[in-house]
This record gives structure tokens, sequence and C-alpha cells, in this order.
């Protein structure tokens, strides 16, 4: 049997039928976004979870000459009435602002000229169309000439961007006689940059006047859908849409439009003989809770099938938070006070935080406080709900394991850069070292752990926490720019952790350990006896040391035992 391709990276719904990808059947979204549709629908869920694809999926099913057989065998087929009243009968106005971004915004601005004139062009028919007026037609021609041209006149003007959805949707009811679905995918992504960028307000504004045109005063308007990953508050660009209706993760609507349920993973691991991972899966990529329903990252999950189909020894991998920046995470780290970091400690540890959720924020307000911070982490996926309690508060936690090794990462990132900037006490920490100074090397150690946040969840690989404790160490270790230092480099007959060599030709080899029963001692005799069994000392001797310090260094938690040898 020839399998399906796995469609890595496909938001186009007409390349699944056509180009004979495996695809998870969404199509009783449609049904359920007719049968509880506003004026204007907004659905806010994670990146990767969907969304343009399921914008596209919607765009293929209402809009007039559309291909029904792209719909043939799914599951929204069999509502036949359904079809028969709904299916190719409206124009469909269908834009993604994920793309429009820019350094000014004059850039971003022209961006989302672009955007529009290109989708305006799908409709060039109008041009010819007996229904429209010569003046309707000129209109028409400023929507496509997105950039100034000799004849200004014909130039999409900032005035005609702000009125560009609502013109092309009178002049594509007036030319077919029916209203217009308008889908816009990905409809804060500006706002984000602009944020990012330095000109917020003027992107307000100009969103503000393009989403009330097209959304409030449209009379050609049948009904709308947005996306995107936040809930921007009305007061910032859907002043007055008192037509909007909102579906976050935490409402108990479309639980199981995005992302794929426990079901589908499961039916996809079977189809390609990977029954055996589920187990791998769930733990990694399980745990986002939309409303009711627990789903899995789809990306996460394509991406390791992906990889498990070449090579079934294959780990999975940070795939979903390895798409952003995670800056959200960075800023949350950084304006964390010591009841933050004991807050983000507990979460990594496999416990969880009660927070009051503001499901409306504006860009600006989000990094006013660790608490606006905890709401966005919410809404972009990083935690999920667990239980919800009285006055919009939550019990929220990390979803699985993918998330928390990334939180892990992070923390060590931020703990290098907090502790690195401290340099009169690193370098007291780091003289240490070369005179065989144990005691003070396990003191500042055990003082740098206690500002830190420990890892001490059993779920959490054992090699994962020796390299967090690892990379904090080497991080700190690292400031001696005279000194050439490796890790995991081959010395000896195997990899030390730490190999140091200094300009006086004094060598140092240091082993970790993370003592998973709280026995530090043991930890550091294992280390040790690990350095002479594989004659890491002898390894530096060769390359020219005259003298070599040991170490052996246990950690538990926030505690840690440095012994000399």
């Amino acid at each position: 049997m020839c399998l399906k391709k796995l469609p890595v990276g496909i938001e186009n719904f007409e390349e699944f039928q056509k180009e004979n990808f495996y695809y998870v059947d969404k199509t009783l979204f449609i049904k359920e976004l007719l049968q509880n549709w506003g004026k204007v629908n907004l659905f806010t869920r994670p990146r990767r979870f969907g969304k343009t694809l399921n914008m596209n999926m919607l765009k293929c099913f209402f809009e007039i000459g559309s291909d029904a057989n792209l719909f043939e065998g799914l599951t929204i087929a069999k509502e036949k009435e359904l079809c028969e009243k709904y299916m190719g009968q409206f124009p469909v106005i269908f834009i993604s602002l994920k793309s429009v971004d820019g350094m000014t915004f004059e850039d971003a601005s022209a961006a989302l000229r672009s955007v529009i004139g290109n989708e305006a062009m799908r409709f060039q028919f109008l041009l010819e169309s007996e229904h429209l007026s010569g003046v309707e037609k000129e209109s028409y021609r400023r929507l496509i000439h997105v950039e100034m041209a000799s004849d200004a006149s014909y130039a999409m003007s900032n005035a005609t961007l702000i009125d560009s959805l609502k013109i092309l949707s009178g002049l594509l009811e007036k030319h077919y006689e029916h209203k217009v679905i308008l889908l816009i995918d990905e409809y804060d992504v500006p706002l984000d940059k602009a944020f990012q960028a330095g000109y917020y307000d003027k992107m307000v504004s100009l969103l503000r006047n393009l989403f009330s045109n097209a959304l409030k005063t449209n009379d050609a308007l049948y009904f709308a859908v947005l996306t995107g990953c936040l809930r921007i508050s009305k007061e910032s660009i859907f002043t007055g849409l008192n037509n909007l209706n909102v579906m976050t993760i935490s409402d108990p609507y479309f639980c199981d439009s995005f992302g794929f349920t426990d079901r589908e993973v499961k039916e996809l691991l079977r189809y390609y003989d990977l029954e055996d991972f589920y187990d791998i899966v769930r733990k990694w990529y399980d745990g986002y809770q939309f409303g009711s329903q627990s789903v899995y990252c789809p990306w996460d999950v394509i991406k390791y099938v992906q990889i498990l189909l070449r090579d079934r020894e294959a780990e999975p991998e940070n795939y979903w938070a390895n798409t952003s920046g995670n800056d959200i995470i960075r800023t949350l780290l950084r304006k964390a006070d010591q009841t933050t970091r004991d807050e983000i400690e507990q979460l990594i540890n496999g416990g969880y935080i009660v927070k009051k959720i503001r499901q409306e924020l504006t860009y600006r307000e989000i990094e006013d406080s660790a608490d606006n911070i905890w709401s966005v982490l919410h809404a972009a996926g990083y935690l999920t709900q667990i239980e919800r309690l009285p006055g919009r508060r939550m019990k929220l936690a990390l979803p699985n394991r993918e998330v928390k090794e990334l939180f892990i990462d992070l923390v060590k990132d931020w703990f290098e850069e907090t502790t690195l900037a401290d340099t009169s006490r690193i370098d007291v920490f780091c003289k240490a070292f070369p005179v065989g100074d144990a005691a003070l090397i396990q003191k500042m150690l055990n003082d740098y752990l206690w500002d830190s946040i420990s890892v001490r969840d059993t779920a959490v690989r054992r090699n994962m926490k020796e390299n967090f404790y690892h990379g904090m160490l080497l991080g700190l270790l690292k400031s001696r720019g005279n000194w050439k230092i490796q890790s995991n480099a081959e010395t000896g007959e195997g990899y030390s952790d730490i190999s140091i060599q200094m300009p006086e030709r004094t060598g140092i080899v240091i082993e970790l350990k993370y003592a998973h029963d709280g026995n530090l001692e043991a930890g550091c005799k294992a280390a040790l006896n690990q350095i002479e069994e594989r004659k890491y000392a002898a390894g530096l001797k060769r390359q020219g040391m005259k003298k070599v310090i040991k170490y052996g260094i246990a950690f538990y938690e926030k505690e840690c035992m440095v012994a000399v040898a």
C-alpha cells in the first residue's frame, strides 16, 4: 500500500485531496460554525494548531465555484441539506495578516496593501462585470494598484486601504447578488510586530479603522471569521463592535476543531504502523486543554511521525517550542521576583499555580505585570488549564514534556544572563578551582542554586537534569576568557563533562552527577570514580597539562556537594 504523504507545513486544504496528503478530518467545524455563528466570529488558539488550514477549508467550502469533490468522503459530506444550502454559495474574501511586518509603519502598511491587493486580484472579472458601474470599476482598480503609479488616481491611498475590505465586499455582493463571507487569519500578528518595532499606536489606529469598516458598517457582510493567538481588547481595535462572537481556548465551543484529539492521534499512528510510540507521543505532545477537550499539537505529532518513519530510535524533540522566539517566557523570567521564581519552579517540577486570567489585553499591557504575562502564556499554549475556579481564576500547569523542557532550557539561559552580571562574585568563584578550594566552590554553588530555580520532577529525564546543572556551571566558568574550556570533550577513554586548560598548564576535569536519591556524597564518589576509570586526567596530561585537578560534583534540587582529588 502506498501511504499518504505527511502534511508537514501544508496549510492549503485543496492540496490535501489533490496531492494525497494525510488529512485529519476537521470538516465538522463547518457545521458547528453554522449552528453557532455570530456576525463576526473570533477564534483564539496557539500557533501551529491548524488555524490557517481551517480557514482555508472554510474558503474551499463556501466559495462560489469551489470544487465539491474536495469534500468527498469527509464527514461534512454526510450533511446533505447543509451542503446543498451553503456549499459553493458565497463570494469569499480570505486574507492572512501573518506577513504584515516591517521595521517601520510605512513598511508594514505597504505589506498590508499588498496582502489585500493580492486578494483583490483574484476577482479581476469585476472589471468586466455587467452589474458594476464605471465608477465602481474604478474603485476596484484602486484596490489592485497597491504601489504608487504614474497615475496616482489608480494607487491604493491610505483612505482606500482603510475602506478596502468594505469596498471589495460591496463590489462582490453587487456582482453575485449575494452577501460576502470575510475570513481574516492571524489578525493580531501586525500588532505584535508593531509593538516590537515601536509603531504600535499607528498600527492600532489603522486596524481599528479597517476592521470597523469591514466588520461593523458593512451591509454586504454575511458573516466574518477571524483567527489569532491572543484576544486583543475591544478598546484596542474592536471599538464599538458589538457583534463580536469570541471563542477562546477556555470556552466550551469548537473544542476539537483545532489540534488533534487522542482518537485522531491513535488513528494516525495506526495508519503509519507506529502504535508502539503512542505513550511517548502522548507524554510529549498532549495536554493542551481547549474547553473540555484535551488536544495534541498537530505540528509536533506530524514532525515526530516524520522522523520515526526514517528512524524508530529517534527521541522526541521540541518541535513546536522551537518555532518561536519564546520571548514572552524570557520577559517573565527577567521580571521575576522570588515569588514568581518559586511559581516557575513549581510548574517545572510538575505542580500547578493559581492565577486570575485576563482574557482581553492590549500588547502595551502585556509586560505591565507578571500576572498579565501569565495570562498570555495561557492563551499562547505554554500553560494549560487543569481546573477553573470562581472569579476567573484557574489552576494552571505546563501541558507536557515538550513545554517543560523548553522552560528548563530558558531557565538555564536566564541563570547565565543574571549571574554573569556580577563579575566580582564570579571571579572569586572561578579562582577557587585552580587552588582546589572545594569548600568555597560548594558554598558559592549552593548560594547560586538558592537564588535560581531547581529541577526535581521525577518525570524529567536524568540526562536533562544533569544537562541543566551542567549548563549552569559551564556558563559561570566561561567568564574566564583566558581558559580553554570544553564541554563533553574527549579526554582519556570517554567524554568528560567539563575540561579546562589554563595558560600555566594546569588542567581541571569536572564530572557532574544528579543524585536522584539525595545522596550527594555517593554522587560525588561516583563522579570521581568515573574520572579515574575513564582516565580523563591522563587525557589532559597528554595535551600538555603538567598538573590536573579532579572535581566530582553532585546536585540534588537546590543542594550540591563538591569533592576534589
